[in-house]
């Protein structure tokens, strides 16, 4: 870890390193899926990123209660398949439960059903308790906590910037990424001029905090993002629905979309 020594030598600041950088495609279904998207990762230079794999769980699918994303959430049984361990993967379990029911244990369970290759769990819900967070996090200091912060999480701090990281920073070292999606999965295209004053004075405020975009992002609308990119050093990038023609996250993916939104993605961290 990069040490800031001062002059004097009488004391030492550590310097939080910086978050990794990572651009995610979520529901991926098989490893060979994986093994595609990777090739297009190697093939893109200029840039560390690292591929997100995503995949959806909810309590409901976790529990196995009827649920209308039963069919098309990968089984909890076969998320560990698409898991594999890759230096330039970053697998993300994408966990939603806006009621936020037992949470901690339900946290637990979900981990467990990744066997060992999960590098970050996604908090698709409203400001969860921090304190439940934090429990999580000291049981699992090697997973990533990344915590969505959708248009009904913005509305609970008035849409405020200041508010929003006075929220945030209760979670202290709790959570490691701030993920910035006010189309919750709705395919709704990216402002970059609404999301820049959060992004903004989250990267002032709290530099160590990892910050995420995931607002309709797909092959023809990535580009939106780059006003954010060009100013908030170490964006990471996240699509779901736009990946699909019909831009309904409840049909499969359409793996060329996916390949051309990576690679455009890709390049554009390059040159921010």
């Amino acid at each position: 870890m990069l040490r800031i020594v001062q002059k004097n030598n009488t004391a030492q600041k550590e310097v939080p390193p910086m978050p990794l950088q990572y651009v995610s495609i979520t529901d991926f279904s098989s490893p060979r899926q994986v093994v595609q998207m990777l090739s297009v990762l190697y093939d893109s230079r200029g840039t560390k990123a690292l591929l997100g794999v995503g995949a959806m769980m909810s309590r409901k699918t976790l529990n196995s209660f009827p649920s209308k994303w039963t069919d098309i959430f990968l089984p909890k049984e076969r998320i560990s398949e698409v898991f594999i361990w890759h230096n330039r993967v970053f697998n993300t379990l994408h966990y939603a439960d806006y009621e936020k029911l037992d949470l901690l244990e339900n946290l637990e369970k979900a981990t467990t059903w990744c066997k060992g290759n999960l590098h970050a769990i996604q908090l698709d819900m409203a400001w969860p308790d921090p304190a439940l967070i934090k429990a999580y996090r000291s049981c699992h200091p090697d997973i990533k906590v990344i915590l969505r912060v959708s248009g009904v999480a913005l509305d609970c701090v008035n849409n405020d910037p200041g508010e929003l990281v006075g929220q945030l920073v209760i979670y202290g070292d709790a959570i490691d990424y701030c993920l910035l999606d006010k189309s919750m999965g709705r395919g709704l295209a990216l402002h970059a001029k609404t999301l820049l004053p959060f992004a903004r004075t989250i990267a002032d405020k709290l530099p160590r905090l990892g910050i995420v975009v995931a607002c309709g992002l797909g092959p023809d609308t990535v580009h939106l993002a780059e006003p954010l990119v060009r100013e908030i050093p170490g964006l990471s990038l996240d699509a779901q629905s736009k990946l699909r023609k019909s831009a309904n996250a409840k049909d499969p993916i359409d793996w060329p979309l996916a390949e051309t939104y990576l690679r455009k993605g890709l390049n554009l961290l390059a040159s921010g």
